[in-house]
Protein backbone atom coordinates (compact mmCIF):
# COMPACT_ATOMS: atom_id res chain seq x y z
CA UNK A 1 0.00 0.00 0.00
CA UNK A 2 0.87 3.37 -0.56
CA UNK A 3 1.44 6.31 2.15
CA UNK A 4 -1.32 8.10 2.57
CA UNK A 5 -1.03 12.15 1.37
CA UNK A 6 -4.22 13.31 2.54
CA UNK A 7 -2.72 16.69 1.87
CA UNK A 8 -0.45 16.42 -1.67
CA UNK A 9 1.57 19.75 -2.17
CA UNK A 10 4.96 20.02 -3.34
CA UNK A 11 6.31 21.43 -0.51
CA UNK A 12 5.29 19.01 2.20
CA UNK A 13 6.07 15.99 -0.36
CA UNK A 14 9.77 17.34 -0.54
CA UNK A 15 9.69 17.19 3.34
CA UNK A 16 8.26 13.96 4.08
CA UNK A 17 10.35 12.91 1.58
CA UNK A 18 13.76 13.74 3.22
CA UNK A 19 12.30 12.60 6.19
CA UNK A 20 11.73 8.85 5.56
CA UNK A 21 15.33 8.95 3.98
CA UNK A 22 16.61 10.59 7.47
CA UNK A 23 14.32 7.58 9.47
CA UNK A 24 15.98 4.66 7.17
CA UNK A 25 19.43 5.77 8.12
CA UNK A 26 19.26 6.26 11.96
CA UNK A 27 18.01 4.14 14.57
CA UNK A 28 18.22 6.65 17.21
CA UNK A 29 15.60 8.60 17.82
CA UNK A 30 17.71 11.91 18.89
CA UNK A 31 19.76 11.49 16.14
CA UNK A 32 16.47 11.32 14.04
CA UNK A 33 15.13 14.66 15.12
CA UNK A 34 18.69 16.45 14.94
CA UNK A 35 18.78 15.69 11.65
CA UNK A 36 15.18 16.85 10.62
CA UNK A 37 15.03 20.23 12.93
CA UNK A 38 16.47 22.73 10.04
CA UNK A 39 13.89 20.93 7.72
CA UNK A 40 11.22 21.55 10.01
CA UNK A 41 11.85 25.07 10.62
CA UNK A 42 12.17 25.80 6.96
CA UNK A 43 8.22 24.32 6.13
CA UNK A 44 7.38 25.67 9.54
CA UNK A 45 8.64 29.49 8.59
CA UNK A 46 6.85 28.94 5.01
CA UNK A 47 3.16 30.30 5.12
CA UNK A 48 1.72 29.21 2.07
CA UNK A 49 1.66 25.15 1.39
CA UNK A 50 -0.74 24.63 4.28
CA UNK A 51 -5.45 25.46 3.06
CA UNK A 52 -7.34 27.49 5.42
CA UNK A 53 -9.27 24.08 5.37
CA UNK A 54 -6.65 22.27 7.73
CA UNK A 55 -6.55 25.53 9.95
CA UNK A 56 -10.15 25.26 11.27
CA UNK A 57 -11.62 23.81 14.40
CA UNK A 58 -14.02 21.01 14.58
CA UNK A 59 -16.96 20.46 17.27
CA UNK A 60 -17.06 17.06 17.74
CA UNK A 61 -13.21 16.57 18.10
CA UNK A 62 -12.27 13.65 20.63
CA UNK A 63 -10.22 15.60 22.49
CA UNK A 64 -12.98 18.00 22.99
CA UNK A 65 -13.00 22.30 23.21
CA UNK A 66 -13.61 21.94 19.25
CA UNK A 67 -10.04 21.12 18.92
CA UNK A 68 -9.11 20.25 15.51
CA UNK A 69 -6.51 17.42 14.70
CA UNK A 70 -5.82 17.30 10.74
CA UNK A 71 -3.85 14.31 9.45
CA UNK A 72 -1.67 15.61 6.60
CA UNK A 73 0.29 12.27 6.36
CA UNK A 74 0.54 9.01 7.36
CA UNK A 75 2.98 6.06 6.46
CA UNK A 76 1.46 2.92 5.88
CA UNK A 77 2.41 1.09 8.98
CA UNK A 78 1.80 4.11 11.31
CA UNK A 79 5.96 4.14 11.72
CA UNK A 80 5.12 8.15 11.09
CA UNK A 81 2.45 10.70 10.85
CA UNK A 82 2.26 14.45 10.20
CA UNK A 83 -0.71 16.30 11.00
CA UNK A 84 -2.20 19.74 12.06
CA UNK A 85 -3.66 20.87 15.68
CA UNK A 86 -5.80 23.82 15.72
CA UNK A 87 -7.06 24.76 19.20
CA UNK A 88 -9.37 27.37 19.48
CA UNK A 89 -8.83 30.25 21.64
CA UNK A 90 -8.77 29.92 25.03
CA UNK A 91 -8.84 26.64 24.87
CA UNK A 92 -6.60 24.19 26.39
CA UNK A 93 -5.78 20.30 24.98
CA UNK A 94 -6.19 17.66 28.07
CA UNK A 95 -2.93 16.88 29.58
CA UNK A 96 -1.57 14.26 27.37
CA UNK A 97 1.27 12.31 25.79
CA UNK A 98 2.45 11.14 22.69
CA UNK A 99 4.16 8.13 23.12
CA UNK A 100 6.72 8.68 19.69
CA UNK A 101 9.84 10.94 19.41
CA UNK A 102 8.35 13.85 18.05
CA UNK A 103 8.96 17.65 16.65
CA UNK A 104 5.98 20.27 17.34
CA UNK A 105 6.17 23.76 15.82
CA UNK A 106 4.08 26.74 16.12
CA UNK A 107 2.81 27.66 12.78
CA UNK A 108 -0.15 30.08 13.35
CA UNK A 109 -1.00 31.89 17.03
CA UNK A 110 0.27 31.78 20.12
CA UNK A 111 0.37 29.18 23.03
CA UNK A 112 1.47 28.27 26.51
CA UNK A 113 2.59 25.11 27.07
CA UNK A 114 3.06 23.06 30.32
CA UNK A 115 5.09 19.76 30.42
CA UNK A 116 4.91 17.54 33.23
CA UNK A 117 7.32 15.10 34.78
CA UNK A 118 5.59 11.80 36.03
CA UNK A 119 6.26 10.45 39.24
CA UNK A 120 5.33 7.40 39.66
CA UNK A 121 6.37 4.41 37.95
CA UNK A 122 3.33 4.02 36.20
CA UNK A 123 2.16 0.48 37.90
CA UNK A 124 -0.91 1.25 39.12
CA UNK A 125 -3.85 1.02 36.58
CA UNK A 126 -5.39 4.28 36.35
CA UNK A 127 -3.36 6.31 38.59
CA UNK A 128 -0.87 9.39 37.88
CA UNK A 129 1.56 11.42 40.05
CA UNK A 130 2.58 14.52 37.59
CA UNK A 131 4.55 17.53 38.64
CA UNK A 132 4.59 20.29 35.96
CA UNK A 133 8.61 20.46 34.72
CA UNK A 134 8.49 22.97 32.65
CA UNK A 135 6.44 26.27 30.96
CA UNK A 136 6.61 27.53 27.95
CA UNK A 137 5.36 30.73 25.45
CA UNK A 138 5.10 29.88 22.26
CA UNK A 139 5.23 32.22 19.35
CA UNK A 140 5.07 31.26 15.41
CA UNK A 141 8.19 29.31 14.16
CA UNK A 142 8.94 28.20 17.86
CA UNK A 143 9.02 24.03 18.07
CA UNK A 144 10.23 21.50 20.52
CA UNK A 145 11.43 17.75 20.45
CA UNK A 146 9.20 15.12 21.80
CA UNK A 147 10.89 12.14 23.39
CA UNK A 148 10.22 10.42 26.90
CA UNK A 149 11.44 12.55 29.18
CA UNK A 150 9.21 14.98 27.82
CA UNK A 151 6.64 13.49 26.21
CA UNK A 152 3.27 14.19 28.81
CA UNK A 153 2.11 18.03 28.45
CA UNK A 154 -0.75 20.32 28.00
CA UNK A 155 -1.22 23.54 25.78
CA UNK A 156 -3.86 26.67 25.91
CA UNK A 157 -4.23 29.21 22.75
CA UNK A 158 -3.03 32.61 24.26
CA UNK A 159 -4.29 34.52 21.20
CA UNK A 160 -6.92 36.14 19.90
CA UNK A 161 -6.86 33.45 17.08
CA UNK A 162 -7.10 29.72 16.78
CA UNK A 163 -3.67 28.49 17.02
CA UNK A 164 -2.66 25.89 14.57
CA UNK A 165 0.73 23.48 15.50
CA UNK A 166 2.11 20.68 13.35
CA UNK A 167 3.12 17.54 14.72
CA UNK A 168 5.49 14.98 12.84
CA UNK A 169 5.50 12.12 15.30
CA UNK A 170 7.25 8.52 14.75
CA UNK A 171 3.87 6.76 15.21
CA UNK A 172 -0.12 7.07 14.31
CA UNK A 173 -0.43 9.46 16.72
CA UNK A 174 -4.63 10.15 16.37
CA UNK A 175 -5.34 6.66 15.98
CA UNK A 176 -3.10 4.54 18.26
CA UNK A 177 -4.61 4.28 22.18
CA UNK A 178 -2.28 6.89 24.86
CA UNK A 179 -3.46 8.12 27.69
CA UNK A 180 -5.06 11.52 28.89
CA UNK A 181 -3.98 12.87 32.50
CA UNK A 182 -5.65 15.02 35.01
CA UNK A 183 -3.16 15.95 37.49
CA UNK A 184 -4.85 17.46 40.07
CA UNK A 185 -6.82 14.17 41.13
CA UNK A 186 -3.69 11.58 40.05
CA UNK A 187 -5.72 9.99 37.53
CA UNK A 188 -4.97 9.03 33.60
CA UNK A 189 -7.66 7.40 31.18
CA UNK A 190 -6.63 5.77 27.58
CA UNK A 191 -7.76 7.64 25.02
CA UNK A 192 -7.79 7.83 21.33
CA UNK A 193 -7.99 11.61 19.45
CA UNK A 194 -9.01 10.44 16.48
CA UNK A 195 -8.21 12.33 13.47
CA UNK A 196 -11.32 15.08 11.67
CA UNK A 197 -11.01 14.32 8.51
CA UNK A 198 -9.96 10.35 7.83
CA UNK A 199 -10.88 7.58 10.02
CA UNK A 200 -8.44 5.16 11.59
CA UNK A 201 -7.77 1.71 10.19
CA UNK A 202 -9.66 -1.09 10.87
CA UNK A 203 -8.88 -3.97 12.97
CA UNK A 204 -7.81 -1.64 16.07
CA UNK A 205 -6.18 -3.97 18.82
CA UNK A 206 -8.10 -1.67 21.40
CA UNK A 207 -6.13 -0.85 24.61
Amino acid sequence: MADEYVLDVPAMRAFIGEVREIQARSGDPGETIAAIRPLFATLLGDPGWLPAQYQEPFPESGMGGGIGMWLLYRETEGALAFSALVVPPGVATPVHDHLAWGLVGLYRGTQDEEVFSRQDDGSADGRADLTVAARHALRPGDFYELLPENDIHRVTTTSEVTSVSLHLLGNDNGCIWRSRYHPEAGRSEPFRSGYVNVPCPEGDPGH
